[in-house]
């Protein structure tokens, strides 16, 4: 997220368009969720076992991405920075993440680049040594900077990976939002080869389609983060931030994108691994994702509304029920890791079988 080239120094405040996200997503009532639009992991069906002979000690949900061992297919996915408020959930759930085994990401650190001096709101580190971090900047602010001082800025934090997030739909209805989208595919390349970690292809609650996928995957990135519509709508988030002919065309199209459970399909028939992110909100969600290809499913909004409910504890309990709901899908369809539950395990249909038929083709 940026400011406008008229309003080089942010007069909006970036700080205070962080406080606002954070306040829309933790709503309980979901104002900025998707109105119309679901994930379509309901059209996701499972084959019970009766009879799996398995003990639940026996149930292997471990899996190796971007270089580290996770003990269960499972991201806090990328939220927040540039506040006070914000490095406070950072530091909670980033240690929660490092304590149970599971990834953490970063909101844009587009702010910390704006303001040196929130720059602490994003370090993570002392609190979360040895968890999967995933840094976050937008490809356009990538575009502007040099490899040297994007490479600088996740060296900032300690990431291990970095999110490099594909967001027009929403920078067309924020104020003061971006305009110009072209470079993207020369940037990505470009980092990929140069950077020195691995880039992971973010988009921002409007997915990622095949064709998109497969350019991605043909400049040789090999990790996407696929946020599809049925979360929250970042374009519903900035709507209700706009005035005038932006929100009456952040109205038109808060339902827009592509279903996440539908992207899931596309990046991972496109070789890419997908960390399926976008209206997750359980382990079952999560398990739906794996068996649709996916390495990982991450959870924002949840896991946000989790914490900001009931504290550290509040969001322990709820990953520690998320991770064990993963295990239990394993262990229901006769599954003794996660390879095996993308074996014939599932079945689907509805609209989700439509998006397979037909959203491939579309789109090329």
């Amino acid at each position: 997220m940026s400011e406008s080239p008229q309003d080089p120094q942010g007069k909006e405040g970036i700080s205070n368009r962080k406080a606002d996200h954070i306040a829309l997503c933790a709503d309980p009532t979901e104002k900025v969720a998707f109105k119309g639009q679901g994930t379509l992991f309901s059209d996701v069906r499972f084959v019970h076992d009766a009879l799996p002979d398995l003990h639940t000690d026996e149930v292997d949900t471990s899996l190796e991405l971007l270089g580290k061992k996770l003990k269960a297919p499972v991201f806090i996915s990328a939220m927040t920075g540039g506040t006070e408020q914000a490095a406070e959930i950072n530091k909670d759930l980033a240690k929660l993440a490092n304590d149970l085994g599971i990834g953490f990401g970063l909101g844009s650190q587009r702010a910390m680049l704006k303001r040196p001096d929130m720059a602490w709101t994003f370090e993570v580190r002392d609190v979360a040594p040895s968890v999967l971090l995933l840094g976050n900047i937008g490809i356009v602010q990538a575009r502007e900077m040099s490899t040297a001082q994007v490479r600088e800025m996740a060296k900032k934090i300690g990431a291990d990976a970095l999110c490099v997030h594909l967001n027009p739909a929403m920078e067309l209805v924020q104020p003061g939002g971006d305009r110009d989208f072209r470079g993207g595919i020369d940037t990505l390349k470009r980092l990929h080869h140069e950077l020195g970690i691995p880039v992971v292809a973010k988009e921002t609650g409007c997915g990622l389609s095949f064709s998109v996928a497969k350019r991605i995957r043909q400049i040789g990135i090999e990790h996407c983060d696929t946020s599809g519509a049925g979360g929250t709508s970042w374009v519903g988030v900035e709507t209700l931030r706009a005035k005038g002919n932006d929100k009456v065309l952040g109205e038109e199209y808060w339902d827009w994108g592509i279903p996440t459970a539908a992207s899931v399909v596309f990046t991972s028939k496109a070789g890419l691994k997908a960390i399926a992110t976008g209206g997750l909100k359980t382990g079952l969600d999560v398990a739906r994702a794996v068996a649709l290809g996916a390495q990982a499913g991450g959870l924002a909004a949840a896991a946000l509304r989790a914490h900001q409910q009931g504290g550290v504890d509040g969001a322990r309990a709820f990953l520690e029920q998320v991770i064990m709901s993963v295990k239990t899908a394993c262990l229901l369809t006769g599954s003794k890791n996660l390879k095996e539950l993308q074996r014939g395990k599932h079945f689907v249909t509805g609209d989700l079988k439509d998006w397979i038929a037909h959203g491939d083709r579309a789109a090329t």
